[in-house]
């Protein structure tokens, strides 16, 4: 076979694969040799979808809903969607500005490929959730970075914001809370961002809310268009049942935005994927209009891991701010760099040390570099806190161990 007919897309072909997947498959291969692994690396609640949600799913079956529907989604989800994003989020929107899709990923796919061009920039906040960068330059544009450090919270400011705008910015990303740190923004400090985003009419927006009803300590919780209407005509807010109801393998994403670009985006999933799972949005819908008792249980569990997780990583000795959302704690592993484990390997990297902690610690963490900032470890405590507890004593032996 010659090497010209192996030859793949350009923008794949320097496409890196997901960091978070690479730990995981690693982790399968460890468990299959009969290694017993925690893993603190997946980005997915440990609870069971809600009972009424699965029973819905079941109905829908029976019910015959199983064939294909419209592209943007059934419109009793859509009309569900449309009433969320009015009661929570205070959006003027109807079912038409709306569109469901094949989970939250296939939303910001679906909206960069259908904007994007040759010479085209995004802003993507660092640290960033794995995936932003690879889909911007996937569909043609090109990421641009801009380094938000624990000085600033992990958060992108006016002043940062101000300097990384150009004439080729076609869009921002802006994740709040944030995957990996955990970090939310206030009202406020969405306020000094749109007050920036209002003198660059040629921006558009791109609010990630997935972890919307994942934040901590009694906060409130704003997104972009909400704080600055004038900005809702060129921002897409997005979001999905994830995360909030435990629907990860459901694969149900949608987002509100200008009807121009949903209109976009759906003729881009009509030649894609068509429309998402019919079962599933189905599930979707009881899970949006059902019983919200779940959300609140959930929240408090995690808020409460939080807790226990921050509190023994800053004892071992790995610093970590007490984020305000979502279920990662990013910890700081600089005090392992240059060092040595037990095992005789060289601690170069956050890569290093992550390695480390799954082959000798039977813990799996994702570096903090494959989000665009290290030496940081992205430590998912969305596992009980028996196992949390077993992780942070694995943790600190071997850290105690690194001479």
């Amino acid at each position: 076979m010659t090497a010209d007919i192996q030859r793949l897309n350009r923008r794949l072909a320097s496409a890196q694969p997901s960091a978070t997947y690479r730990i995981i498959d690693r982790v399968a291969e460890r468990r299959a040799q009969g290694a017993q692994i925690i893993s603190l690396c997946a980005g997915e609640p440990d609870f069971d979808t809600p009972e009424h949600v699965r029973a819905a799913a079941f109905q829908a079956i029976e019910q015959g809903h199983t064939r294909y529907t419209q592209v943007a989604g059934v419109r009793s989800l859509r009309e569900a969607v449309a009433a969320k994003f009015r009661r929570e989020n205070a959006l003027d929107v109807s079912w038409q500005d709306t569109l469901v899709c094949n989970g939250g990923k296939q939303v910001i796919y679906n909206a960069l490929a259908a904007t994007l061009n040759e010479g085209d920039q995004v802003i993507v906040p660092a640290p960033y959730w794995v995936s932003y960068p690879e889909i911007v330059q996937l569909c043609g544009g090109e990421p641009h970075i801009v380094t938000c450090d624990a000085a600033s919270g992990f958060k992108l400011t006016a002043q940062l914001l101000a300097a990384a705008i150009t004439p080729q910015t076609r869009w921002l990303i802006l994740n709040s809370p944030s995957n990996p740190t955990g970090a939310v923004y206030s009202r406020d400090e969405l306020r000094e961002l749109a007050d920036v985003l209002l003198a660059h009419p040629h921006v558009l927006i791109l609010a990630d809310d997935i972890y919307e009803h994942l934040i901590f300590d009694d906060q409130w919780f704003y997104t972009l268009a909400q704080v600055e209407p004038r900005l809702a005509a060129r921002t897409l807010t997005m979001n999905g049942v994830s995360k909030a109801y435990a629907m990860t393998g459901w694969r149900i994403g949608f987002a509100t935005g200008p009807r121009w670009l949903l209109q976009a985006m759906e003729t881009l999933q009509g030649q894609q994927t068509s429309g998402a799972c019919a079962v599933s949005q189905q599930a979707a819908l009881a899970a949006l209009e059902g019983p919200k008792d779940f959300i609140h249980a959930s929240r408090a569990a995690f808020q409460r891991r939080r807790d226990l997780m921050v509190e023994r990583l800053n004892a071992i000795g790995l610093e970590c701010f007490s984020p305000a959302g979502a279920f990662y704690a990013f910890a700081s592993c600089a005090s392992l760099i240059g060092r040595t484990s037990l095992a005789g390997r060289v601690l170069h990297t956050d890569e290093d040390v992550a390695l480390a902690l799954l082959d000798e610690a039977n813990v799996a963490v994702v570096q903090g570099s494959a989000f665009g900032l290290g030496p940081y470890l992205r430590i998912a405590y969305a596992l009980d806190e028996r196992s949390l507890h077993k992780a942070c004593e694995a943790i600190s032996g071997f850290c105690q161990a690194v001479c």
